[in-house]
């Protein structure tokens, strides 16, 4: 082997470690572990609300809307932390595309105003 490659054998062997603690744990557990049923402990539940009716109901778009631009408005918010580290090394070329990307995502959240996205009825 050539020397390259011996440096990649700790990280093998740390990741196999891992998956094999992992694995392990899960096994031991399982075999380990209480295995009393009752009807009230094979019954759904989510958030303190008893399951009712048909889970494939329909959403409102509403919902996936704010979300996605809850993504959306995080992600650039995001962009802000690298500029803001390297902002004196930008100088004024770094500080006047930042101002047009801010410009950007204003107009782009007064348009989501205006068009009502996050107004719930």
């Amino acid at each position: 082997m050539q020397s390259d490659q011996l440096n990649y054998i700790p990280i093998l062997i740390q990741f196999l470690l891992a998956v094999g603690f992992v694995v392990g744990t899960i096994i031991v557990s399982g075999k380990l572990g209480p295995k009393r049923s009752s009807k009230i402990k094979e019954k759904n539940f989510e958030c303190g609300i008893e399951s009712v009716g048909n889970a494939r109901i329909p959403f409102s778009v509403k919902y996936f809307l704010v979300a996605i631009l809850f993504v959306l408005f995080d992600i650039e918010v995001i962009f802000l932390y690298p500029w803001a580290v390297n902002f004196k090394e930008l100088g004024m070329e770094g500080m006047v595309k930042m101002v047009i990307f801010m410009s950007l995502l204003l107009v782009g959240f007064f348009y989501i105003i205006k068009k009502k996205a996050l107004e719930w009825e």
